[in-house]
């Protein structure tokens, strides 16, 4: 008897390489993520941080701030998953530390998005992180409450 894999469980979740960890200790250490940003621009988590900090504004200027941070942070996470192997589909694990910044640049996306008026958009990065594997809860948890 042959065995195979099984095509129904889908494609295997994708596991980012965690290629800027100190960026993610910088910030831990409360540098500013600006100075951060300029020396790891391709960091994902280093725009998601950015764009929470404007959202925590409340501000239309810090919204529409937070939008152009989250994009690139999002649209720099794309292009390492894409490295990584991902296919347009498939689970993200959150609970996979390089992951979360992707993941919250995408979230960050949907609430700058809803706050400016792009309900598609900001639908379509809620639904992302649903057909990911996770949800705005479990992403808003990996969000520090203090900046």
């Amino acid at each position: 008897m042959s065995t195979h894999d099984n095509l129904l469980q889908g494609p295997a979740p994708t596991l980012l390489p965690d290629d800027f960890p100190a960026a993610r200790e910088r910030l831990t250490s409360g540098d500013d993520p600006v100075d951060v940003a300029a020396e790891a621009p391709a960091s994902s988590l280093v725009w998601a941080v950015l764009a929470e900090g404007a959202l925590a504004t409340g501000s239309a200027p810090g919204d529409v701030e937070a939008y152009a941070y989250a994009r690139t942070g999002y649209h720099r996470g794309l292009d390492v998953l894409r490295r990584a192997g991902w296919r347009g589909q498939g689970p993200i694990p959150a609970s996979h530390v390089p992951n979360q910044g992707f993941l919250r640049a995408l979230l960050a996306l949907s609430e700058a998005a809803h706050r400016i008026g792009e309900e598609d958009e900001a639908e379509r990065c809620a639904k992302f992180l649903v057909d990911s594997g996770t949800s705005v809860d479990e992403v808003r948890a990996l969000t520090p409450t203090t900046k």
